[in-house]
């Protein structure tokens, strides 16, 4: 049983993930010195960083007796499929109300990839209309399955609420035990934002150690203008939640929101370009919504000349690899 006040947590990643040289990207690019923060290999159906937050969440979710689970995203959210197999694991009900943003596009994309995946993970998927209201009708579902007797749990889109932030805490101080460990001194860490918690955690796990290696994120969705006070506000309330004395700079929270593109979820040319670098240099996939928008945001910062050669920069990849088989 936890101690009063703990947080809740349950065992649902492969941890550590890997902290490796991408060498070859490196060299194309002159410098700096890339890492990549494996947390593709989380290892739950496929991986992904919202795992990580899931090992809260669920938690939390166990702790208040629910019986059922829901969330909500776009048709190809890693962060559905993440939660279905989190419940499976864990025998409870899962509810994924998925917002089409593109219901005209091919097959492909509105039946494969993620969304196949859900559905054989055994969740029950609500379609919603694009402009829906998601939170609105998580809120209305969870009010029906009360109605009927059941203890359903809301998990925010992306699972970014404090306590899923938690998992990006604990990351935070995983990435800087690995480069202890290998005697690298980071210049900065990078890495894609979308709903805020993983950039939140991972500012707030930093603070908490008294570390000055900054976090870049790039959007892969929202403005700048949205996200950044949604990243702060999640950071201080997990600082808060820790219970200890650490203060956010002003310009600790930086989101970058040039890479987006178009609109969410819509390829770029700079995404297919970093998505096919890391593919034939690395042999890596990134996936089109999020890690490869986010790794075309680090190579156009350091084509611009944002790092020296000798720098040492992460890049954590936060997995989304169904998604190819959702896009052209």
């Amino acid at each position: 049983m936890a101690a009063p006040g703990a947080i809740p947590h349950t065992s649902l990643a492969h941890l550590p993930t890997p902290l490796e040289p991408l060498k070859r990207l490196s060299a194309a690019l002159g410098g700096p010195r890339i890492w990549v923060k494996r947390d593709d290999a989380t290892g739950l159906a496929m991986g992904g960083n919202k795992v990580r937050k899931l090992e809260y969440l669920m938690a939390d979710a166990a702790a208040q007796g629910a019986d059922v689970v829901i969330t909500t995203g776009a048709t190809q959210s890693n962060h559905c499929r993440q939660t279905a197999a989190a419940a499976a694991r864990l025998g409870v009900e899962c509810e994924l109300l998925v917002e089409h943003r593109f219901p005209d596009w091919p097959e492909a994309y509105n039946e494969g990839g993620n969304l196949q995946l859900d559905r054989l993970l055994g969740a029950t998927v609500i379609d919603l209309e694009l402009g829906a209201g998601r939170t609105q009708a998580m809120e209305g579902r969870a009010a029906e399955l009360r109605a009927e007797g059941r203890t359903p749990y809301v998990i925010p889109l992306g699972g970014s609420s404090v306590i899923g932030a938690m998992g990006y805490r604990t990351a935070a101080v995983e990435l800087l035990r690995q480069a202890d460990d290998m005697g690298v001194e980071l210049r900065e860490v990078v890495h894609a934002t979308a709903s805020g918690g993983t950039q939140a955690g991972l500012i707030a796990g930093l603070a908490i150690r008294r570390s000055d290696v900054p976090v870049l994120g790039i959007s892969a969705g929202a403005p700048t203008s949205y996200l950044a006070p949604v990243v702060r506000e999640l950071a201080e309330g997990v600082i808060a939640r820790i219970g200890i004395d650490r203060e956010i700079g002003v310009d600790t929270v930086v989101v970058d929101d040039d890479y987006v593109g178009e609109e969410y979820g819509i390829p770029t040319a700079e995404m297919h370009e970093a998505v096919t670098m890391c593919a034939r240099l690395e042999g890596l996939l990134l996936d089109p919504v999020y890690s490869g928008k986010a790794m075309a945001g680090l190579i156009g910062h350091i084509r611009a000349g944002r790092y020296v050669a000798d720098d040492n920069v992460v890049f954590v990849h936060t997995g989304g690899t169904p998604a190819l088989f959702a896009y052209r």
